[in-house]
């Protein structure tokens, strides 16, 4: 299962989403390390393998399941230790069916939990004895470590789904409390009843609208690209969105001749500095100055409010810049920045905060539009 454990690797300029979890690996002693797993099928396991290397690092024991009393064993600039009556919860196939769920989910495809419910549904909407045969084979493909999970139910946890495979009179994979007596007919007409109550939440939940809106953007992404030299336009397109365009903004009564230029200006405490920024030629002669002089007290703290108030000044004082904003709609939208990684996404490797920034703005603006928000004068 995925959960929060969110990472990437880039593959040829690609970012190819991926997660982890905790393994051992056998090289003489055993180590305790994070195993990558990547929607392209790549495991990282001291090394990139392909599903099928890593099958057979499974088979070898370099990827180990098996942990021996009193084999040595340590984690990285953490501590060493030897195994005391070790228990281990997998085998290598068990190991290897959740990687390929986790493979699955990366990609957004059905896992075995998925397949095992689609043929419940399909058990359900005509209960022959064959196709109860095909839903049970399902649920067993589930990995056993994972069947608990299948419905989402932790207070009755897989107990409905493995008396509804199994039948009246049939055996269940396991009981809670041992009983090895087969499914009576009462339980079975209870695990019905929980399916179909089941699915009538399921149509109530997914017909239902999210009270503030939709959880993701209408719009298709927007890229701004690193763009030289831009000019002014009578009819700007979307790079008049980037922080150099050329659109003077009037801070506290000093005029500067674009975003970027104010926010290098504001970023130095030398007034003498702040003026030679606010005349350069270019934003990058602006950035070059800012550069060698030094920061304010508490900059790095302050900048992301600064350039806040920039932007708002920014598109208040151009209306037809705003008009550019607006018509992205609510559309992601993604800042390339050569020189930083704090406002650019660079590839994703940065954290886009230009683009954040950007996308709280034009949510002002939409709100003044509506007449639902703070005014530009509350703002600045």
């Amino acid at each position: 299962m995925i959960g929060r454990r969110i990472t990437h690797r880039m593959a040829d300029g690609v970012r190819v989403p991926g997660t982890w979890r905790h393994a051992f690996i056998r090289n003489g002693d055993y180590f305790l390390t994070d195993l990558f797993i990547y929607a392209d099928g790549l495991v990282d396991c001291w090394g990139l393998v392909t599903l099928e290397e890593f099958e057979e690092k499974l088979r070898r024991g370099w990827v180990a399941t098996e942990l021996p009393e009193g084999a040595r064993a340590s984690g990285h600039e953490l501590a060493a230790w030897k195994f005391s009556e070790p228990r281990t919860w997998h085998t290598p196939e068990l190991l290897l069916a959740e990687v390929r769920d986790t493979v699955d989910q990366l990609n957004g495809r059905p896992d075995s939990t998925d397949r095992c419910l689609d043929a419940v549904d399909a058990f359900l909407a005509d209960r022959t004895e064959e196709k109860r045969a095909v839903a049970r084979a399902a649920y067993l493909a589930i990995p056993r470590t994972q069947r608990h999970y299948a419905l989402g139910d932790m207070d009755r946890k897989d107990w409905p789904l493995q008396v509804l495979v199994a039948g009246p009179g049939g055996h269940m994979d396991s009981r809670p409390d041992g009983d090895e007596a087969p499914v009576t007919q009462e339980e079975y007409d209870e695990a019905v009843d929980y399916f179909e109550d089941r699915a009538q939440w399921i149509a109530k939940s997914s017909s239902r609208v999210p009270a503030d809106g939709p959880v993701t953007s209408v719009a298709p992404a927007i890229q701004l690209y690193d763009s030289y030299p831009l000019k002014p336009s009578d009819d700007p397109d979307t790079r008049a969105l980037r922080n150099n365009y050329p659109a003077p903004v009037d801070v506290d009564g000093v005029t500067y001749p674009s975003v970027a230029h104010a926010y290098w200006a504001l970023s130095t405490a030398d007034p003498g500095v702040r003026a030679a920024i606010a005349a350069a030629d270019t934003a990058f002669a602006a950035r070059n100055l800012a550069v060698g002089a030094r920061r304010c007290d508490g900059w790095e703290q302050a900048r992301t409010a600064v350039m806040t108030r920039l932007m708002r000044a920014k598109y208040a004082q151009h209306p037809a810049l705003a008009r550019v904003l607006l018509a992205t709609d609510d559309a992601t939208i993604v800042y390339d920045d050569g020189d930083s990684r704090f406002w650019g996404d660079n590839a994703g490797r940065g954290r886009n905060w230009t683009g954040r920034l950007l996308e709280l703005v034009r949510s002002e603006l939409h709100a003044e539009r509506a007449g639902i928000g703070p005014t530009t004068t509350a703002r600045n």
